[in-house]
């Protein structure tokens, strides 16, 4: 397991890199974003992943783990503008951004501990095109739980919905680096 963990780690700042990057070029401009429109984005990328599975060429430059990178990024935006509740336009500085990261960042790794306990690590046995569906099926999901008012009658929220995508990117990222 302490193997996992520090893949884990070594995945998310990859990640949180690009992230504080942008933030630093962008600000905190998706502060904007609503959660449909943050399901919206993770949705394009995945399917373009999908997509670029099936037919095994491309036109634009990203490759496929560049678009688990920005999955798992676009979690981490959705589990912050759920916890910050508003979205508004808003100029976080990149304390409070790297702040709101590593929280969310934790709470994701906390699960995936706890499931990776439960689950033995399943998800090593997993293809590339497992995590896409999965991730695809969580946005459906969501979908519906917007249209619902975020409201569900036995069903996990949005937030663990966020949080299984991140960790489905992360797992992704990690399987991608070991055949590297």
């Amino acid at each position: 397991m302490s193997h996992t963990l520090e893949q884990y780690d070594e995945a998310v700042n990859l990640c949180k890199d690009i992230f504080l990057k942008k933030a630093k070029d962008y600000g905190s401009s998706w502060r904007v974003l609503r959660t449909i429109s943050v399901i919206d984005q993770i949705y394009i990328k995945a399917l373009r992943i999908r997509n670029l599975q099936e037919i095994k060429t491309q036109k634009v430059s990203d490759d496929i783990p560049s678009e688990f990178k920005g999955i798992l990024n676009y979690a981490v935006i959705g589990l912050i503008q759920l916890n910050l509740k508003n979205t508004v336009i808003e100029d976080l500085g990149i304390d409070e951004i790297t702040a709101l990261y590593d929280k969310s960042i934790q709470f994701a790794k906390d699960t995936m501990l706890s499931k990776n306990h439960d689950y033995g690590e399943a998800w090593r046995e997993m293809s590339m095109e497992s995590f896409v569906d999965l991730i695809l099926v969580k946005l459906l999901r969501m979908k519906q739980i917007v249209q619902n008012d975020g409201k569900t009658l036995i069903s996990e929220g949005l937030d663990a919905n966020y949080v299984d995508m991140l960790n489905y990117a992360a797992f992704a990222i990690i399987l991608t680096n070991e055949k590297k």
